[in-house]
């Protein structure tokens, strides 16, 4: 039987959704809605050919009024090591044949700015916010690309855990930020499709409206359950929060969230934005 873009949404929703189509899962659209970030990876390489249309089809993204503040930094030797070696929960950045850092950059504009003589007045957390978005743009456009291409991708946005480091391995200058790494290779694994939450939470009419979320995500643990089991024996904060039977998504979760994380990234951009958190 042939699979459906309607059948793509229901098995990235896990429950039946009314609105879309019947025509054949094929196309950009199909592409996306199979999206799966990988973590295991083929020894073999991405040629260099491969690799430059890849980042031309990352900077050619949506970018805030052309301003372009994006840099995509290609660790090609020790870098992506040492960072695997910071970072040993998570092996497949060591695995992968490329590492890529994609950067925030605020620091291009004001050159410019001072080689033609022009202030640059624009308040400092627009600034980095426009920055930041820039590079998600120009990070989800090489992951769709690369994914039309056969190639897999796992971004990793706990190089902002050590973003200091980052600063130091990649010599980043002020104003220039990493938003995320992002492994990429010929994938190895074949993982499930994780199911999202549903529309009814995250896509709002005319305003925002919650007052669902409670029935909502019971129901959504359950039915991503079914889907996506947790492992029971890796529950988080054992410690402070012991262990439960009904161990779902948003258990894990809220146990996530928990815990102090990433308080130095915020000190890096202060830093270099002059924006006071």
């Amino acid at each position: 039987m042939t699979e459906s873009i309607t059948d793509l949404i229901e098995k990235r929703f896990a429950e039946p959704v009314p609105a879309g189509t019947s025509r054949q899962a094929d196309g950009a659209t199909a592409l996306i809605l199979r999206h799966r970030s990988r973590r295991h990876f083929k020894p073999e390489p991405v040629a260099d050919g491969l690799l430059r249309m890849l980042f031309a089809c990352a900077l050619s993204a949506p970018q805030k009024s052309d301003l372009q503040q994006v840099s995509i930094i290609h660790l090609r030797t020790a870098g992506s090591g040492e960072i695997a070696r910071l970072i040993p929960s998570m092996p497949w950045i060591a695995e992968a044949p490329v590492f890529l850092l994609f950067c925030g950059d605020g620091r291009r504009i004001r050159r410019i700015c001072d080689l033609r003589g022009k202030p640059f007045a624009h308040d400092p957390l627009d600034s980095f916010m426009n920055a930041a978005v820039d590079a998600a743009l120009a990070m989800q456009n090489f992951i769709t690309a690369a994914e039309a291409e056969g190639l897999g991708c796992c971004p990793i946005s706990a190089v902002r855990e050590i973003a200091d480091d980052i600063v130091r391995i990649a010599a980043l200058p002020d104003r220039v930020f990493p938003l995320a790494g992002l492994c990429v290779g010929y994938p190895s694994d074949d993982p499930a499709i994780s199911v999202r939450l549903p529309m009814a939470l995250t896509v709002h009419v005319d305003r925002y409206d919650d007052s669902g979320l409670e029935a909502a995500i019971d129901d959504y643990d359950r039915r991503r359950g079914e889907r996506n089991p947790l492992n029971p024996l890796k529950q988080r904060a054992k410690d402070r929060f012991g262990t439960t039977d009904s161990y779902g998504w948003s258990e894990d979760k809220t146990r996530q969230v928990s815990e102090p994380e990433r308080l130095g990234f915020g000190d890096l951009i202060g830093r270099s934005f002059g924006i006071r958190f």
